[in-house]
């Protein structure tokens, strides 16, 4: 009897070598420049420099007065001090003259800070005299003048390349000065869900049959890794209409499948890529999601996520969205309040929430149990082998 001949590709590959071999076959970055408005959610290509500082002038903290801090240093609620208000400063309306000792000018967040002042003293420490004077009820305060230049310089690079462009980010590029941005184009991702038992959602359910949440889900993952989704529906277990609908695919960076990529009669993409295709790996030392399959058609990558819906969407979240963003997948080191156990040879990402600083085991780790994933916060990362008792610290991925 012969012997069967070992795969011509690589099986059981690491989580980092799938995440590196998966990246190689993506395009190399191309750059694009879009309005600073519509950069929400895209990579940025090159780093940006400030072509302006900020504050663009030293200016007050608090609404106040502005004033010496000299001449508030024995202020206190029993013994005020008094001083002469010769003005006022508003953001966009500085005060033109000088302080001088005694004397102070009413100052409101954001405006720039006078000639001979150097302290704030905050509007509720204060008691007016009459019209031209205050009475400060303890001393004014340096550390409430925002020095110019103190959040960035012009000429300061402050964003590096690389960065996903989240809400905060793109407000700070709009405040380097910038009204166009270098961003890396859109990868185009072409998805397809797989499987006879798979239906529309708010179609009637027979037994058996399971609505195409996988689609849905890894549609949005793809959106938040800022890629351009082409929508290709659902094939059901059959050669012919695989085929077919990969060979519909035009001007795609990557084809992204769930379902028919692990050891049963009907997972027809993994025969359809060995037998006509290309293939690059068959499955991960991992859990869940041992069965991701990467390879090729006709020159299109082509990324097989498994079928059962928490392996599918742990699967993108650790392997396939660092691949798309160039991010590295984000960990935490936090202490172990339960046990997580390892596996023989696989990484384990044990579905876990954090209370009090610690983590704990969320308990079902079914990759059937989808309602996990939006109950825990966080996947424990065991590593190959490996075991974590109580109290350990344990790598960590936000959910």
């Amino acid at each position: 009897m012969t012997a069967a001949r070992p795969p011509e590709f690589p099986m059981f590959v690491s989580v980092d070598e799938a995440r590196r071999m998966l990246a190689a076959l993506l395009p190399p970055p191309e750059t694009e420049w879009v309005g600073v408005g519509q950069a929400h959610g895209r990579t940025l290509a090159e780093p940006l420099t400030a072509l302006v500082s900020h504050p663009s002038a030293t200016e007050s903290a608090l609404d106040g007065i502005a004033c010496r801090a000299t001449d508030t240093l024995t202020a206190s609620q029993s013994t005020p001090t008094r001083l002469q208000v010769t003005g006022e400063s508003r953001a966009g309306v500085p005060f033109a003259g000088t302080v001088g000792p005694g004397e102070c000018i009413r100052i409101y967040t954001g405006a720039p800070m006078p000639a001979g002042a150097d302290a704030i003293a905050p509007v509720e420490q204060l008691l007016d005299d009459g019209p031209e004077f205050v009475m400060v009820q303890r001393p004014a305060s340096p550390a409430d003048v925002r020095p110019e230049g103190g959040d960035f310089r012009a000429g300061e690079q402050v964003m590096p390349a690389g960065l996903l462009l989240t809400a905060p980010r793109v407000a700070l590029a709009a405040a380097l000065g910038h009204a166009r941005i270098p961003v890396r184009r859109k990868l185009r991702v072409a998805l397809l869900s797989t499987g006879d038992e798979v239906i529309e959602p708010g179609l009637p359910l027979l037994p058996g049959q399971v609505y195409d949440s996988n689609r849905i889900g890894l549609s949005a993952m793809l959106h938040d890794s800022g890629c351009e989704v082409l929508p290709l529906g659902h094939a059901p277990d059959s050669p012919a209409a695989l085929q077919a609908a990969i060979d519909s695919i035009g001007g795609a960076d990557l084809l992204l499948t769930s379902g028919g990529v692990s050891m049963g009669k009907y997972d027809f993409m993994r025969d359809l890529l060995i037998g006509q295709g290309r293939v690059s790996f068959w499955k991960v030392r991992m859990r869940p999601g041992g069965p991701a399959l990467l390879g090729g058609w006709n020159g299109l990558p082509v990324f097989g996520l498994p079928g059962n819906p928490v392996s599918s969407l742990v699967v993108f979240h650790v392997i396939v969205r660092p691949a798309l963003t160039g991010q590295p997948v984000q960990t935490l080191r936090l202490r172990a309040a339960t046990p997580f156990r390892g596996i023989p040879d696989k990484m384990a990402f044990w579905r876990a929430n954090i209370v009090g600083g610690g983590v704990h085991d969320y308990g079902q780790q079914g990759s059937g149990v989808l309602r996990s994933l939006s109950e825990a916060g966080a996947l424990v990362v065991v590593p190959e082998g490996g075991g974590v008792a109580v109290g350990e610290d344990v790598d960590v991925v936000l959910l």
